[in-house]
């Protein structure tokens, strides 16, 4: 009984974890890391390790804040200021929601590279699957398992076509820590689409809703929130490592399906199949993620809405089906949300380092310094770099 208690507590750590990690590795993900690579070559090596950094020093306060309060991101937001959380609730959801109708494009796009078939059909046929999930009586224990798979799948699929392309290792490290160049727009797209908007609270709520929650549960929640930003840094690093080596041989990526280009030029037709799993599987699991995450923003809200949050997450994967189905994907909408979930992150971060130090919410709790500094230097961070990308690149957009 003992055993199986901490089997089950380990599973849902873990099951946390990757639930963040394969939020974050969605279709935006692959296509970023590869148009970013190609771009800066290895410098972008440096990028990748500064927003592992940054992403650390968010997961650890949020998810540590949120169990020690043991209320969801945006209970506490209302506590500290009144209001802001259905504010921060309106970000995240309509941000998760505008994500999640990208996400069902990439299965589409996955599914019509696997077999063929039309990538509508293909997004009909993952939404059911994401669907079934949460049909599932113990449909936590479900995502958990299934975020798992699917995200050790992805990984050791890249790492085969990484190892293949045969990148030069030596300067991606030696660049990584002494770059050539360094792009603060870049930075603020990696952030804010590993730890930016409902991500960086995915795992955390999952945790709460799980029973992880309480000052005993802190070895676990930071166990869990750092383990999710190095399974996500991995992808990351494997991804970039994969494209190098193709750049580096002086091929050029098709710019209308970059991270095709690499798993293609790399392997061939297997390759290009390879991609496909991996697309799949990387816009599955988001699906599944801004889901769940989005709609646990909307729980506390209603008694009704925490009653049939299953039913609502349902609800929210088939309005996403039905928009990318009907009217397609908002190219241009899912860029301005994109570049507003790095802003998204100085807000909600802010908000729960403010929590941090009222009795109210946390009691006689007292937060380390060092995080609590770690917390402030993040938000300045990405406060400066998300006002930076936003005044040069909302003029290209209209």
């Amino acid at each position: 009984m003992n055993t199986k208690g901490k089997n089950s507590k380990l599973s849902v750590i873990l099951g946390a974890a990757f639930l963040m990690a394969t939020s974050a590795i969605g279709p935006g993900f692959l296509t970023q890391t590869t148009v970013f690579t190609e771009k800066f070559a290895a410098s972008f090596g440096f990028v990748i390790l500064l927003s592992i950094i940054i992403d650390i020093g968010a997961q650890l306060n949020v998810w540590r804040i949120i169990a020690v309060a043991e209320k969801y991101g945006q209970d506490i937001a209302n506590m500290v200021f009144p209001g802001l959380g259905y504010v921060v609730a309106f970000l995240v959801v309509s941000g998760g929601l505008a994500f999640n109708i990208g996400n069902i494009a990439g299965c589409g796009m996955g599914l019509n590279v696997i077999f063929g078939i039309s990538p509508l059909t293909g997004a009909a046929v993952s939404a059911l699957v994401a669907i079934g999930i949460f049909l599932n009586k113990e449909a936590g224990a479900a995502m958990d398992k299934f975020t798992q798979i699917a995200g050790v799948g992805m990984i050791l699929l890249t790492l085969y076509v990484a190892v293949v392309s045969n990148p030069p290792v030596a300067e991606a490290i030696t660049k990584s820590i002494m770059p050539d160049q360094i792009d603060i727009m870049s930075i603020v797209t990696l952030v804010g689409g590993t730890v930016g908007g409902y991500i960086t609270f995915a795992g955390g709520h999952r945790l709460l809703d799980a029973g992880i929650k309480g000052r005993n549960a802190l070895p676990q929640v930071t166990q869990s929130s750092v383990s999710g930003v190095v399974i996500t840094g991995i992808m990351r690093i494997i991804l970039f490592m994969a494209t190098l080596g193709v750049v580096a041989q002086g091929f050029a990526l098709d710019p209308s399906n970059p991270p095709a280009s690499v798993f293609l030029l790399s392997v061939g037709e297997v390759g290009y199949k390879i991609f496909g799993l991996v697309m799949w599987a990387a816009a599955l699991t988001s699906v599944v993620g801004a889901a769940y995450t989005s709609v646990s923003f909307l729980r506390s809200f209603s008694k009704t809405l925490d009653k049939n949050y299953r039913a609502v997450i349902i609800a929210f994967i088939l309005f996403s089906t039905l928009v990318f189905l009907f009217i397609g994907k908002p190219v241009l909408v899912l860029i301005l949300v994109g570049a507003l979930n790095g802003l998204i992150l100085p807000v909600t971060l802010g908000t729960l380092l403010i929590a941090a130090y009222k009795k109210n919410i946390v009691g006689d709790y007292k937060h380390p310094l060092w995080m609590t500094a770690f917390g402030v230097v993040v938000v300045l961070i990405m406060i400066y770099m998300s006002g930076h990308t936003i005044i040069n690149t909302l003029p290209t957009l209209f």
